[in-house]
């Protein structure tokens, strides 16, 4: 497992034509395989999500900004939810994080067969505007590359390519994560298109470069080979919760009268557990009560 921290290249080309995304999440994904105890191949599939995730999430403009990203294939890992803020820094989490299947039929862990494609990706953009902006589309395949690809072009119309990748060890620890997201831009200059789809052809496993060593940089030279670019900036991300006790404190004095009489009967202390970091927040009754008073004056 790689003890560097993950991290995010972005670069364009010269003419503005296309802009290429890579993330390195391998310390991403194996701090979300540790929370959540993952099989192999919901490792792939949880830690495939999370770069997609946080490569959509370093699209955004403002630092108030967040997209989650929901997958729901029908499969048996069930679904998969992941929460990026503007600069990629990312949280997630899987319905069975312990089922595991067999490979398919390239001998290769089954995220599609664990995700399953009969269902729909959502991606929820919250800009602090009120009512937060949600796209949608089929599933394609649940292997979440194509998924994602599919995702731009027919909702928000922008071609795309998303490469995702994610290696497990026979321990089940991390051996490499990362990502890249290719679009067109408005008014892209189209006779690089053929150049961009040689490219992207023989780029080969994105995880496979991270694992032999290969930086962002370097992976976004191969995408962009015999195309002038440059990189504009490179930053660290990491795997991050937002929640905090007074969240679940303020969830749970919500509760409807006829299940907060069951709590006050019960006379025992309430746990939460935040589904995306596991962190336990206990609530005594007396908590409890003055929190509801407090929320209804």
């Amino acid at each position: 497992m790689s003890n560097c921290k993950s991290y995010i290249v972005r670069a364009m080309t010269s003419d503005g034509s296309a802009r290429i995304i890579f993330a390195d999440a391998t310390e991403i994904v194996s701090k979300a395989a540790k929370i959540h105890q993952t099989s192999k191949t919901c490792t792939a599939a949880l830690g495939r999500s999370l770069c997609a995730c946080s490569l959509i999430g370093s699209l955004l403009k403002n630092e108030s900004d967040t997209v989650t990203l929901q997958i729901n294939g029908g499969g048996p890992a069930g679904k998969v939810i992941c929460v990026s803020d503007y600069k990629g820094n990312v949280r997630g989490t899987i319905d069975n994080p312990s089922i595991e299947i067999g490979p398919n039929d390239k001998g290769k862990l089954d995220v599609g067969g664990v995700i399953g494609n009969e269902g729909s990706l959502y991606v929820i953009r919250d800009l602090g505007f009120g009512e937060p902006y949600i796209g949608s589309t089929p599933l394609v395949s649940g292997e979440i590359g194509d998924d994602i690809s599919e995702y731009f072009a027919r909702s928000e119309q922008t071609p795309t390519v998303c490469a995702l990748g994610v290696r497990v060890n026979t321990d089940k620890t991390v051996k490499s994560a990362g990502g890249i997201l290719l679009q067109l831009m408005p008014g892209a200059d189209e006779t690089i298109i053929p150049t961009i789809e040689r490219n992207i052809s023989t780029l080969g496993s994105v995880s496979a470069h991270i694992a032999n060593g290969r930086s962002g940089e370097d992976i976004i030279a191969d995408a962009l080979r015999d195309i002038p670019f440059d990189i504009f900036d490179k930053y660290d991300i990491d795997y991050t919760c937002s929640c905090n006790k007074d969240k679940y404190q303020k969830a749970l004095a919500t509760l409807s009268d006829d299940d907060f009489a069951s709590v006050i009967a019960d006379n025992k202390p309430v746990e939460a557990v935040c589904h995306f970091c596991k962190k336990k927040y206990t609530f005594t009754v007396d908590e409890l009560v003055n929190a509801r008073k407090k929320a209804k004056e």
